[in-house]
């Protein structure tokens, strides 16, 4: 493939990049809601149907084309998923090369794809260590399904878009803002070549989830004017330091706990309705301002709630509450008020106008009659091999930068206690990456601390008493100036 003409250089030095998802057309519309009452009275669309992309969800398998091979970069849970899910997605699709940092991990999944899908992956097709998503990327695959720990994500889709390999890439796709320059000009990159990038926000690809997107770009709430999402969830999975491994591959085995290689909870997870939020709006954010802290997480740094008022670039705010507390209630879901209604995607998703009134609910037991394929993870796969088979060009990675640094900026605003802006944080030179990476020696754990927002009491203190003393000083000048 010919080299685009796009300097990565350039791109990076100029990416205090104002906006970020760039719009995508659409392959087609899926299944029709039910509406239980309304309708009478005239709306006004939000946006025009064709000014916004659908994914083409009316198939159970993508349709079939040419043979695609694809590398797993990411062996864990999400990896195997993630593989497990491409290959449900089609037929004439395989999985030919494997590669994670440990070889227990990859000899997981390989055991995984040879006993529930018959693929026996060579030993010369395994890579392991930090650079295996190399190998993996020149083994001779098509594609690459990236899902490492996200510190690792934005160099790993750099070479692979170097190499010219459509990617699959897990949320969220950065942790600091120099990964978010980084994943942008990988973006521009992925554009110039036409390689077909998918992420891994699967409500993109949820039909109930697609189908309230229409309805709102429709003008069935009227315009939005706020919203609140959350994700108020248990305790994750922990792996505590065990005697004799480095401290390298002690935090990675337990990244979903550390800064550095998740970045955070917050960003890690409740990406997915910092997401939706993003992508119904179609606004970025301009500040965040919140609070967090840790009460009961037993390792990693990382704090285990947060609560973030996020502004839209039109002034309209978003409510941002997430935590991973065993016992929190909440739950999983987004809701968004409008000048003529509301819609939640609690328990159901249902728009109900201004007095309360149901006039809208998704229509579950109409999609279950009609596809056999309901599961939001493998119909992402479905989109992304029918794009990559008709040579239709789709890159979901500067819609996702969006709300993966509306996150970052929530992240940033909790541990620091200040308001924290797009402009500052998307220029900033905020990096994560450790100086003394290694998967064999010591790394300086001293580093490695949970963030403890504002001041002291005796910073507060010594503050205070200088803002008085400043007070005193500019009293006293004011008969001189007189």
């Amino acid at each position: 493939m010919k080299e685009n003409s796009i300097s990565r250089r350039s791109f990076l030095k100029s990416s205090a990049l104002a906006g970020a998802a760039a719009g995508m057309v659409g392959t087609g519309s899926i299944l029709t809601s039910c509406e239980s009452g309304g309708g009478a009275a005239k709306i006004t669309p939000i946006r025009e149907p064709g000014t916004y992309y659908v994914p083409d969800l009316s198939m159970d398998k993508a349709k079939d084309g040419r043979e695609i091979k694809a590398g797993i970069i990411g062996c864990g849970g999400r990896g195997r998923g993630a593989a497990a899910n491409f290959l449900n997605a089609a037929n004439g699709v395989t999985i030919t090369a494997l590669g994670d940092a440990f070889p227990d991990k990859l000899e997981i999944c390989a055991n995984m794809l040879k006993e529930r899908f018959n693929i026996d992956i060579p030993a010369d097709k395994r890579f392991t260590g930090l650079d295996n998503y190399k190998q993996v990327i020149d083994s001779g695959v098509d594609v690459v399904l990236i899902a490492s720990p996200p510190f690792f994500r934005p160099e790993q889709f750099q070479y692979a878009i170097e190499k010219g390999k459509h990617c699959f890439l897990e949320k969220p796709l950065f942790v600091d803002a120099v990964g978010y320059r980084s994943s942008l000009a990988t973006s521009r990159q992925a554009d110039a070549k036409k390689l077909c990038i998918v992420t891994g926000t699967q409500r993109h690809h949820q039909r109930n989830y697609v189908e309230s997107y229409k309805q709102i770009m429709n003008g069935m709430i009227g315009e939005i004017t706020g919203g609140a999402v959350y994700w108020n969830g248990t305790v994750p999975w922990t792996v505590l330091p065990k005697p004799g491994l480095s401290d390298g591959e002690n935090m990675m085995r337990n990244w979903v706990n550390m800064i550095w290689l998740s970045g955070d909870h917050i960003v890690e997870q409740h990406c997915h309705n910092l997401d939706v939020w993003t992508w119904f709006t179609g606004l970025k954010p301009v500040s965040a301002l919140g609070f967090g802290s840790r009460h009961r997480r037993p390792s990693g740094d990382q704090f285990d709630n947060f609560s973030v008022d996020v502004v839209m670039e039109n002034g309209i705010h978003v409510h941002s509450m997430c935590c991973q507390v065993d016992g929190f209630g909440g739950g999983v879901w987004e809701f968004i008020q409008g000048t003529k209604g509301s819609w939640s995607s609690q328990r159901d998703h249902v728009i109900k106008d201004l007095a309360g009134n149901e006039i809208w609910k998704y229509d579950e037991e109409a999609e279950k009659a009609q596809y056999e394929q309901r599961d939001p993870y493998t119909l992402e796969h479905v989109n992304w091999i029918n794009h990559m088979r008709a040579g239709v060009h789709i890159n979901q990675a500067p819609e996702m930068a969006v709300s993966n640094m509306a996150a970052v900026m929530g992240r940033e605003s909790c541990y620091t206690g200040n308001i924290i802006t797009w402009d500052a944080m998307t220029t900033s030179d905020l990096d994560l990456r450790p100086k003394d990476l290694s998967l064999k020696g010591k790394m300086d754990l001293s580093v490695y601390k949970v963030p403890v927002p504002g001041l002291s009491p005796e910073e507060g203190q010594a503050r205070r008493a200088a803002q008085r003393a400043a007070r005193e000083a500019q009293a006293a000048a004011r008969p001189a100036q007189q």
